[in-house]
């Protein structure tokens, strides 16, 4: 659909040529920004720790048109040679350890992984003269626990649990860095992201599509009832991308956190029933309510990024699921003829 994918240009060829680095290319949001940077024909460079043959990154065969540099965000000399090295302009950290099961079984790990590693690149940028915007992924999960819904972005950050609070410490540290040297960083804060080429099946979107494609009933984690935000991937790359081109034409947004949501916030039961309902199943999932540290409501206004971005979602909730789910039948299909 290239005219809805073009609503996020600012100028002709803003992206063309231009070295960008990726972290957390081979994520979910990482795999869908490298595909529209490449349509838009930008100078990739993706920083991979790990080689996941799996990742839509790989599967697309897009990681063959881009620089791969092999290294750990951990690792602070590595990034600085690749931002020297490779003159990059802009910068798209997406990389961060997601899972929040994994967080509470393994919480150093994600404290390394999604606090130093935003340290890190944010003080390799600050020593790269030529780095112009760095675009930070935080999380509606630094918002942690409120009685006041939807989050805006005055709403403290108050994480408790370590995934949230891995994301609340890397918003503020990326904030830190833009009031205190400047650092032309913008932050950005979205709900559950949804959409192909995810493959972590403990994800409900995910999870439930694969199950029916399975005859098999889903499985709800939690009793069904938290409410979220769920973001359609195709859309959060957009936004990913306009904000980066907003940041340089307006130096103004640095420092500045925007959230991005389709407003549209449905409690884990109704997603799963409007997954069936789209891929006419019939069968009832199974709800084991055995979700620990689970925040009961959380979703986001948008209201910042429409009115100051102009941005707005091209994908409603259920046209997103379309696509998703015609993403894993595609995928199921060639998987079976293989």
């Amino acid at each position: 659909m290239p005219g809805e994918r073009g609503v996020t240009a600012l100028e002709t060829g803003f992206w063309r040529d231009r070295p960008t680095l990726v972290t957390g290319a081979t994520g979910l949001v990482g795999s869908w920004v490298v595909q529209r940077l490449l349509e838009l024909e930008a100078d990739v460079v993706c920083l991979l720790r790990d080689w996941v043959p799996e990742s839509e990154l790989v599967q697309a065969e897009l990681i063959g048109k881009t620089n791969i540099v092999q290294g750990d965000l951990l690792d602070q000399a590595v990034m600085e040679r690749v931002l020297g090295e490779y003159e990059v302009d802009t910068v798209i950290h997406l990389a961060a350890q997601t899972i929040v099961g994994v967080a509470n079984r393994n919480p150093i790990s994600t404290f390394e992984s999604n606090i130093a590693g935003t340290w890190r690149l944010l003080e390799a940028c600050r020593r790269s003269p030529l780095v112009k915007q760095i675009v930070l992924a935080s999380s509606d999960k630094a918002y942690g626990d409120q009685s006041i819904l939807p989050y805006t972005e005055a709403t403290a950050l108050q994480g408790r649990h370590p995934y949230d609070v891995s994301k609340s410490c890397a918003d503020l540290i990326a904030q830190s860095y833009a009031a205190t040297y400047g650092s032309p960083v913008v932050i950005t804060r979205c709900g559950n992201f949804f959409g192909g080429g995810d493959l972590n099946w403990s994800r409900i979107v995910p999870g439930t599509i694969r199950s029916v494609l399975r005859g098999q009933p889903p499985v709800i984690r939690s009793d069904g009832r938290p409410r979220r935000d769920y973001f359609y991937i195709e859309d959060g790359a957009a936004a990913y991308l306009m904000l980066a081109e907003r940041l340089a034409h307006d130096p103004s947004l640095r420092g500045q956190a925007f959230n991005f949501s389709n407003e549209t916030p449905v409690t884990v039961l109704d997603l799963v029933d409007r997954i069936l309902r789209i891929m006419g199943s019939r069968v009832s999932p199974e709800v084991r309510g055995q979700a620990p540290n689970e925040i009961q409501d959380q979703f986001l206004d948008a209201t910042k990024a429409r009115t100051v971005l102009g941005w707005r979602p091209i994908f409603s909730l259920d046209a997103g699921l379309r696509r998703t789910i015609e993403w894993y039948r595609s995928a199921f299909d060639a998987e079976r003829a293989a």
